[in-house]
């Protein structure tokens, strides 16, 4: 199955440490955390990398070159910032079937195989690892609403009243489907082309998402903090 990774962020919050790098090459636990994108895509058996690269992108492909552990990396430049649908676009012309989806700031020491897993098995059109918050923290992420059998009904970006307390982690699968769905997106008031409304989209026209609960831990890092917290428990 192909992985994509989307990895053209700035990472203006992780300042200083993203001042001469991309946020991808931040270093957690003594390795730049797409090193740590890389080796969970490939330890669930990923064919091909499409990484989505931008801001001091030049770094990155010198850092990797053309392959990571005998897997073949392709990379697409998403020139502007326009948001996680945008990116995800870039790649659609390499895309042949379901893929892998990870956001490249994340550190997972979780159940990705159990979505990779639910994909295969279930023939869905999509499937995401979700995580359960404090309320208070909800209105922070993508939050998903889901109905008794465990497939969601809406997911809503960083609401003021969050619907529930059940999020997006940044790892999911999916059909081709999605691309449709980015196509048909409308910038946010962000001004961005937001991957949750693809989702929502996708849910509209009868498509099936099935939510995974999260089963580890994962940790976004935005912050310096965020980078701390990770080696803290990686070193655990």
């Amino acid at each position: 199955m192909q992985a994509v990774v989307l990895a053209a962020g700035e990472g203006t919050r992780l300042r200083p440490l993203t001042e001469d790098k991309p946020k991808g090459l931040v270093e957690v636990d003594g390795r730049p955390i797409l090193t740590h994108c890389f080796e969970r895509l490939a330890e669930l058996g990923a064919d091909e990398l499409l990484v989505v690269i931008g801001y001091k992108k030049e770094q990155i492909i010198s850092h990797y070159g053309d392959a990571f552990e005998g897997i073949p990396i392709t990379y697409e430049h998403q020139r502007e910032a326009n948001g996680l649908a945008h990116a995800l676009l870039t790649v659609e012309n390499h895309i042949d079937g379901d893929f892998m989806l990870m956001l490249g700031d994340n550190v997972f020491a979780a159940n990705l195989a159990d979505v990779v897993d639910r994909q295969r098995e279930n023939r869905t059109d999509a499937a995401f690892l979700v995580e359960e918050v404090g309320w208070d923290e909800a209105g922070r992420y993508g939050v998903c609403v889901t109905n008794d059998y465990g497939e969601i009904t809406e997911v809503v970006e960083k609401p003021d009243d969050p619907p529930s307390n059940l999020v997006m982690t940044g790892f999911y699968t999916f059909s081709p489907a999605i691309f449709h769905a980015c196509h048909l997106v409308q910038p946010s008031n962000r001004g961005e082309y937001e991957l949750s409304e693809a989702i929502d989209l996708l849910i509209r026209s009868g498509r099936t998402i099935d939510a995974v609960r999260l089963d580890g831990w994962r940790l976004d890092i935005g912050y310096p903090e965020d980078r701390d917290e990770a080696e803290h428990r990686l070193t655990e």
